[in-house]
C-alpha cells in the first residue's frame, strides 16, 4: 500500500506539473505582449523625459544670454555710450557669467570694469562733445536779440532799419564765432 501511495503521489504530482506548465504556455504569450508594452511605454516616456531636459537646458540659457545681453546694454547706456549696439557687438563675447553669478570679463575682472576700460579707449562711442564744426547749422545757436535776420530776406533795395537790422546780426554772429560760443 506504500508503493501504490508513493505511486499516486507522483502520478499526482506529473499530473500537476503538466496542468502548471499548460497553464503557463498558454498564460505566456499573453504575459510576453504586457511586458513589451511595458517596455515601449517607457522608453517613450524617457525620451519624451529627454527631450524635455534639452528643452528646458536650451530656454535657460536663452534666458542667461537675454539677461546678460540685457545687463551689459544697460551698462554701456549707464557710462554714456552713444552708439549701444556698435559697442555691445564688441564686447560681447568678452562678458561671460561666473560661477558665483557675477558678469565677468574674459580677463577675470569685473564686467563694469572691463567695460568702463573699453569705453575709454574707444572714445568714438560716446557722443560728440562739440556741437559745432563743418556742417553745423546757425539754428543751433540762440539769438540775443529780438529780430533774427533770414539770408533769404537780405536784398538790394532794402529798407534802412532792416539794413542796420541785418549788420547788427551778423556783427553779433561773428563776435559770437569769435569768442567761441
Amino acid at each position: 500500500m506504500a508503493e501504490e501511495n508513493g505511486d499516486l503521489r507522483s502520478m499526482m504530482q506529473s499530473v500537476i506539473d503538466e496542468y502548471v506548465k499548460a497553464e503557463q504556455s498558454k498564460s505566456e504569450p499573453a504575459h510576453k505582449a504586457e511586458l513589451l508594452e511595458e517596455r515601449r511605454r517607457r522608453e517613450s516616456l524617457e525620451q519624451r523625459v529627454n527631450e524635455l531636459i534639452t528643452e528646458n537646458e536650451r530656454a535657460r540659457a536663452k534666458a542667461e544670454e537675454a539677461e546678460r545681453s540685457a545687463a551689459v546694454r544697460g551698462e554701456l547706456q549707464r557710462l554714456g555710450v552713444a552708439k549701444v549696439e556698435l559697442a555691445y557687438k564688441a564686447v560681447k563675447d568678452d562678458i561671460r557669467r561666473g560661477d558665483d553669478g557675477r558678469l565677468l570679463a574674459a580677463d577675470g575682472s569685473d564686467a563694469k570694469d572691463y567695460l568702463a576700460r573699453f569705453v575709454s579707449e574707444n572714445p568714438e562711442l560716446l557722443p560728440a562733445r562739440l556741437g559745432g564744426g563743418s556742417g553745423a547749422t546757425a539754428g543751433q545757436r540762440t539769438a540775443t536779440s529780438g529780430g533774427a535776420v533770414e539770408l533769404d530776406k537780405i536784398r538790394p533795395g532794402m529798407s534802412p532799419e532792416d539794413r542796420e537790422r541785418a549788420r547788427q546780426e551778423i556783427a553779433r554772429v561773428a563776435s559770437q564765432t569769435l569768442r567761441g560760443m
